[in-house]
């Protein structure tokens, strides 16, 4: 009996195939896609990753998840190789994979229905928070989820129809979460959500994510390394910006959600955050962190945009020092308002999206070329590399790579060892 998890798109979904494939351990032979929904792109790897399962694993019940499971419901319900659809409110809900009177090997749970029928109507998530699911294998960096949904409605985004309203999980749900993966050996911990910056708006007292990262530091001490996954720069709150810009154990690295370096198109976006806001919070904390290294999300070729506005975001790049970029070209999202806006042409979106990621390129050489002679603290993974405190990734050289993974090396940086 084998139970195959496929996870693409964000390390939201990364985190949580990995609490279903060891909270699934036993359950027969069963694949679950975990879906993404993101681009065009995504989906249509998303059915390619469905058909290869198939063909890889032809006698297994083959069941989707994830927000394409969501947005695109009824086109992958309908493909031969889908045995069943597992909505994203009921992701962790292990019964949801599981045939009438299957268990879980120790019968941690008995199964009930199965997945959704597919092509049956359903309404959206609700609130609330699914829990971790017991047994995550642990690696180096632990992804712990802290928030889930969006309540926002960006022009382009198809999310919050795949993953509902933003549910924020308590301080002791973290906080236990962490424990989990600190017992297990983990150093550094990540933490991740669809809004991450949200987290705290649906819960007593509205606190802000300053407050949960303060939280987690005080009470772990021993935890080595907190990092954030992409984060809204239109929501760090003063505790936030403190720790990002002088907490030792907060690591000196930002993944903005900037989605593009023009105003106009920003608020044709319907982004809460103008260029000027993302460079001025970009300097202010580099005046106070010289360290700080920058990633970001942009969109090429939105809907309207000219060339003028494409080398705004160029220019964007280059003023924030982008070294960490995530560039794709737009891809109209079904039920999106920019779905109905004027296009530009797809080929000229392409070249523009390989203009940004040669930008990115070039600031990225840069800063790595300038690491070099530099001693920093390398994550060691089992291969023998790993990531510095910024994020950048250290090939170990022999004898410097320790016996087992989870440990911090002390390193002073050489020709050939960044990749």
């Amino acid at each position: 009996m084998t139970v195959e998890v496929l996870s693409l798109g964000c390390r939201l979904n990364l985190c949580e195939s990995e609490q279903l494939r060891a909270g699934l351990a036993g359950a027969g032979d069963l694949v679950v896609v975990n879906s993404c929904a993101v681009t065009t792109e995504a989906v249509r790897q998303t059915r390619q990753a469905i058909r290869r399962a198939r063909k890889a694993h032809p006698g297994a019940r083959l069941l989707v998840t994830g927000c394409a499971a969501e947005v695109e419901r009824d086109m992958l319900a309908a493909m031969p190789e889908v045995d069943g659809l597992v909505a994203n409110e009921d992701k962790l809900d292990l019964s949801k994979y599981l045939l009438p009177g299957e268990g879980l090997g120790l019968g941690r749970l008995q199964g009930t229905l199965a997945a959704d029928q597919p092509g049956l109507p359903r309404s959206p998530p609700a609130r609330g928070s699914s829990p971790p699911v017991p047994g995550t294998k642990v690696h180096t960096r632990a992804f712990v989820e802290v928030q889930n949904g969006c309540d926002h409605s960006c022009t382009f985004c198809v999310i919050p129809q795949g993953r509902g309203p933003s549910r924020s999980r308590s301080i002791g749900a973290v906080l236990e979460d962490v424990a989990r993966h600190l017992d297990a050996g983990a150093r550094e911990v990540v933490l991740t959500g669809v809004d991450l910056t949200s987290w705290g708006a649906d819960l007593p007292g509205t606190p802000a994510l300053g407050a949960l990262a303060t939280a987690i530091l005080a009470a772990f001490p021993t935890l080595l390394r907190l990092r954030m996954s992409s984060i809204d720069g239109a929501e760090v709150d003063r505790e936030l910006f403190e720790l990002l810009a002088g907490e030792g154990r907060v690591m000196p690295h930002l993944h903005l959600s900037l989605q593009s370096g023009d105003d106009l198109i920003l608020k044709r976006m319907k982004r809460r955050h103008s260029r000027g806001d993302a460079i001025a919070l970009v300097e202010a904390l580099r005046a106070r962190r010289g360290d700080l290294s920058v990633g970001a999300d942009i969109i090429a070729g939105f809907p309207t945009e000219d060339e003028a506005m494409h080398r705004n975001s160029l220019a964007a790049v280059a003023e924030l020092g982008v070294v960490h970029g995530h560039v794709f070209p737009f891809s109209p999202r079904p039920g999106t308002p920019a779905a109905r806006m004027p296009r530009i042409d797809p080929a000229r979106a392409r070249a523009r999206a390989a203009e940004l990621r040669a930008a990115v390129a070039e600031q990225r050489g840069r800063w790595l070329a300038g690491l070099v002679g530099r001693p920093l603290s390398v994550l060691a993974e089992s291969d023998g590399t790993g990531h510095a405190e910024n994020f950048a990734p250290v090939r170990l050289p022999s004898g410097a790579a320790p016996r087992s993974v989870m440990t911090l090396v002390p390193q002073k940086i050489v020709e050939g060892m960044l990749a």
